[in-house]
């Protein structure tokens, strides 16, 4: 994939922006929440021992950039501590796509944080790249119909329910679940 520029973005009292190292010690935190770790963690973090999941987490992170994926840590703008994350991963792997992912911590839930910050994540990508965005048309996420809360963000941020995956999600002790797919297009209305 080719290197993304990274970016930062403000959307009212949040700064979406790159990863740092810096940054651990707030990752270290999220990875203690068990939705965090159930849903969004991945296998590698999850196999590495607790005292080193955090920098596990992050080394992906902080070059993701480079390797084609917008990972924009989502801080807040007065303290610059992370409250989450959204990432657009594989880039244009199928044209003018990518694949979205979020988590907010604990303590900064119901706020509508990650449905704000993945709203302004999807404006962006959809902005021409001659105007500084990745000129895309159609992002997409999916998340086991259990993780509910997955659901409540996509669709604040405008990602309509395409279908049902059967048995898609696969959890790290083999169990399965059906997951939702959601997209949103640059073409659609009332966003």
């Amino acid at each position: 994939m080719p290197a993304l520029q990274p970016r930062r973005l403000t959307v009212d009292e949040l700064v979406l922006r790159p990863f740092t190292a810096d940054d651990e010690p707030a990752v270290s935190a999220a990875l203690e929440d068990p939705g965090i770790l159930r849903w969004t963690a991945g296998t590698a973090v999850l196999r590495t021992p607790v005292q080193q999941r955090a920098a596990k987490w992050l080394e992906h992170r902080i070059d993701g950039w480079a390797r084609g994926n917008a990972v924009f840590a989502v801080a807040d703008a007065a303290t610059d501590q992370v409250l989450g994350s959204v990432t657009l991963r594989d880039v244009h792997r199928v044209p003018d796509q990518a694949v979205c992912a979020y988590w907010v911590g604990p303590a900064a839930r119901g706020r509508r944080i990650a449905g704000r910050a993945l709203d302004a994540a999807a404006r962006w990508a959809f902005t021409p790249a001659a105007e500084g965005g990745l000129g895309l048309h159609r992002l997409s996420l999916d998340h086991a119909l259990v993780n509910e809360g997955s659901c409540k963000v996509a669709t604040h941020a405008g990602f309509r329910l395409e279908g049902t995956m059967r048995d898609y999600y696969v959890e790290l002790d083999g169990r399965r679940h059906d997951s939702h797919l959601h997209a949103r297009l640059a073409t659609d209305e009332g966003l």
